[in-house]
């Protein structure tokens, strides 16, 4: 083989194990070995930014801003609301939030409908007697599983058709034939999950139910010096009898008071030991003279009306992971205080500026109002949820994004006009119409997502160009024998293993050019392989690393890594077999 097919074949090779095992974001590895190729002359300019101008990748971005419309209109939370209700029976359960789940990642992007989901089944499961960590695998795997019902349901999807229609414009799907094979897949699916998942789910605590404990929860606070409770007694600042809270110790130049009586005078600095719940928390923000306790220096004001507590998970990419809090000065960079950390279900003891953070922590934060849309979309957390109420959102206009969206699918499935224009005629009305604010709009781009489609375009044209994707291409017709259908078996092991390791969309992206070479030499249709590849993609329930909804649930459900592949390895197989079984049915060889 050329160099050139080697540079291309152990720079595609090397970029698996980066992003399934180091903390480099998918975006930055992709990009990285996008510069790379360029560089040794592997790609051209126009190869390696090919990417940024393709469809699929404009499709995407113009649906994130019709999510946030739907998001910032509340009109996710209209679904929850009239959807869910209070059934009796983990079943029953499972099935009401299931079935809208799936149904809603049909048509719209998974990862928000989760974010939007996880705050309101955490309340939900409190109300009905459910504990948490048996509804929110489920949740995110029925996301994943609706995702497969058209082309909208996910990124990947949109992508691949980008793909294709590049490839050859004859072979334009619609917007609904993909549930064919989509819909059988997705019954099946969640049919497992309502009857067979309860036994496999595991008895884990999540963080909501750690939380909930008095005994597990710990809140830290310190008496302000210039504020009313200075040389007042425990009785008389009123901490003795705080609903749902109780005063554990108090830590007082290096020594600590382990049996605070009523009598006990507090000095300014006092660090405050509470033990108790969420809710009780909220009651302990409105008290006047105590502040979050300090681990570093602060950017916060020492007073301000808007307190708010909020919940965050900590990712995989947030920049203080293996650092102390105090070492970090976290309430420095976020303007957040950390009241306290919830790890594997279980609270984190001790002194909360020594706590090193790791990936999938919940945090406890008091914070200013505005911090939830700043960060909402930061790399550095995987989910943000407002404890103590959230900002309202335009309820009368929820009917009006609900719409938009509708037209939006109505003139794609209608064939009027491309998947394409129809979003960006969608993007443009909500903006116009106020459901959604520019800035909103500008956050709501997943820029990593973005950022990682266009790149592994550019990984992919270098497999093409080189005739790297050929010789992947011989290797896997050599297992498969010159089998057709062999190789779809093939092309679906190879990439549901992908994607349990890096980002769905770049092992859709980076196959598609292989398994259309393979298609070629058989001289058989690409089709069965297009889809296959779409399915495949879809499929990350074997790891928590596999997709973003599988890392958002893994927090605050308590999980372990094995519980994944637990209930996800039947899963998997249910749906492969399903697929592999329809799919030659429907787009013959």
């Amino acid at each position: 083989m050329p160099l050139d097919t080697w540079i291309s074949l152990v720079v595609v090779l090397a970029v698996f194990p980066l992003m399934a095992l180091t903390r480099l974001g998918p975006d930055l590895v992709l990009m990285g070995a996008l510069v790379l190729l360029l560089t040794l002359g592997v790609l051209s300019p126009d190869q390696a930014l090919a990417g940024f101008s393709s469809q699929g990748l404009f499709t995407v971005a113009f649906m994130y801003v019709l999510v946030t419309a739907i998001r910032q209109t509340g009109g996710i939370d209209l679904i929850i609301r009239y959807l869910l209700g209070r059934p009796q029976g983990e079943r029953r359960v499972l099935s009401r939030l299931l079935l809208p789940t799936a149904a809603l990642s049909g048509f719209l992007n998974n990862t928000p409908v989760v974010a939007t989901f996880i705050p309101a089944v955490l309340s939900w499961s409190r109300r009905i007697g459910v504990p948490a960590h048996r509804l929110l695998m489920p949740l995110s795997f029925a996301s994943i599983l609706g995702g497969t019902i058209t082309l909208l349901g996910t990124s990947t999807n949109l992508v691949v058709h980008g793909l294709l229609l590049e490839r050859n414009p004859d072979l334009a799907m619609g917007l609904f034939d993909l549930a064919w094979v989509g819909v059988p897949v997705a019954l099946v699916g969640l049919a497992y999950l309502v009857l067979l998942g309860p036994r496999l789910l595991p008895a884990r605590r999540g963080a909501a139910e750690a939380f909930e404990n008095p005994r597990e929860f710990t809140i830290e606070m310190e008496v302000d010096p210039a504020g009313p409770l200075v040389d007042r007694t425990v009785e008389e600042a009123g901490l003795r009898h705080l609903c749902e809270l109780f005063l554990v110790e108090i830590e007082r130049d290096g020594n600590v008071v382990s049996v605070v009586g009523p009598g006990e005078r507090l000095k300014g600095g006092d660090r405050l030991v509470f033990a108790g719940t969420s809710d009780g928390a909220v009651e302990l923000q409105q008290v006047r003279g105590l502040v979050p306790s300090r681990h570093g220096d602060s950017s916060l004001e020492k007073e301000f009306k808007e307190r708010r507590l909020v919940e965050a998970v900590v990712s995989d990419q947030c920049q203080f992971v293996g650092q102390r809090i105090r070492d970090g000065h976290f309430r420095t960079l976020y303007g957040a205080a950390v009241l306290a950390v919830c790890r594997g279900g279980e609270r984190v003891a001790g002194n909360l500026g020594q706590v090193r953070l790791q990936p999938a922590d919940v945090l406890l934060l008091e914070a200013r109002p505005p911090f939830i849309e700043r960060h909402r979309q930061s790399r550095d957390f995987l989910l943000i949820s407002q404890v103590n109420g959230s900002a309202r959102p335009v309820h009368e206009k929820a009917w009006l994004a609900w719409s938009i969206l509708g037209g939006v699918v109505l003139l794609a499935a209608l064939g009027l006009t491309s998947l394409m224009n129809s979003a960006m005629l969608g993007a443009a009305l909500v903006l116009l119409t106020g459901c959604c604010s520019v800035g909103a709009a500008r956050r709501g781009l997943d820029t990593q997502v973005l950022l990682t489609i266009a790149a592994s375009f550019g990984l992919g044209a270098a497999l093409e160009s080189t005739g790297a994707a050929s010789a992947l291409a011989a290797g896997a017709l050599g297992l498969a024998d010159g089998n057709p259908w062999a190789l779809l078996v093939v092309t679906y092991l190879v990439v549901a293993l992908l994607t349990s390791l890096i980002t769905n969309n770049a092992a859709a992206v980076i196959s598609f050019p292989v398994v259309m070479a393979g298609a070629e030499s058989l001289g058989v249709s690409p089709m069965p392989y297009v889809v296959v590849v779409m399915l495949a993609a879809s499929a990350s329930f074997l790891t928590p690393i596999g997709y973003q909804t599988n890392l958002m649930v893994h927090g605050p459900g308590g999980y372990r890594f094995g519980d994944f592949l637990r209930v996800g390895a039947p899963l998997n197989l249910l749906t492969a077999a399903v697929a592999l079984t329809l799919i030659p049915l429907i787009w013959p060889f």
